[in-house]
């Protein structure tokens, strides 16, 4: 899915975000990601083509167009909200900090099981996101994934974890991510930059 063109920077347009009379809060205001709290959209007349979200205390705020439909609108919250993440991780993660994730997400998702001896970024993957090797422990992901939403760099960290367990990716691989929230949502989100970009290939889909 495309973002806005007009959208940069902090993930607003020049246009200026004052409030404006017009807005209200969207109707499921509790819409939540990753890292963030409650999302506020506001609506303005004046504002034509052009959506942008930024940061307000514990809230994002994403104004909209007033004549965008409910089905338009949230197609954007979610554009939005990904653009705002991964405006937020552009920080490139080093190498010890992806071996506390791993071990967060080991914990978390695998009953710890998965150890991996070293986690690091690798410049040489363009035709996959990441790699393991079970016999030493080892896991690489393509340096591709920085400045990506960081549930989507969980995602690619967590399934090469699952396979330090089980190598291919037959049920019994894919039942260890399904405690995974956000499995579906990071494919669809790599599916697009692989289209858009034509990027590394997806790992292997489930039944693959």
């Amino acid at each position: 899915m495309p973002a806005d063109p007009s959208a940069h920077g902090s993930g607003e347009t020049p246009l200026r975000r004052a409030a404006d009379p017009s807005r209200r809060t969207a109707p499921n205001p509790t819409v939540r990601a990753a890292g963030t709290s409650a999302v506020e959209v506001r609506r303005s007349s004046r504002r034509r083509r052009t959506v942008s979200a930024y940061r307000e205390g514990d809230r994002t705020v994403v104004l909209i167009p007033a004549r965008m439909s409910e089905a338009e609108e949230r197609r954007w919250v979610t554009v939005m909200l990904d653009k705002l993440a991964a405006q937020e991780s552009k920080r490139m993660l080093g190498d010890g900090e992806l071996a506390v994730r791993a071990g967060r997400l080991s914990a978390q998702y695998l009953d710890g099981r998965a150890r991996p001896a070293s986690v690091r970024w690798v410049t040489n993957q363009n035709t996959r996101w990441g790699s393991c090797t079970p016999a030493e422990g080892s896991i690489r992901l393509s340096h591709r994934l920085q400045g990506m939403p960081e549930y989507v760099i969980d995602y690619v960290l967590l399934h090469e974890l699952a396979h330090l367990l089980v190598p291919g990716h037959g049920p019994r691989f894919w039942s260890l991510l399904d405690s995974y929230p956000r499995t579906e949502r990071a494919r669809g989100y790599l599916e697009g930059v692989v289209a858009a970009d034509r990027l590394p290939h997806l790992p292997a889909a489930r039944g693959e």
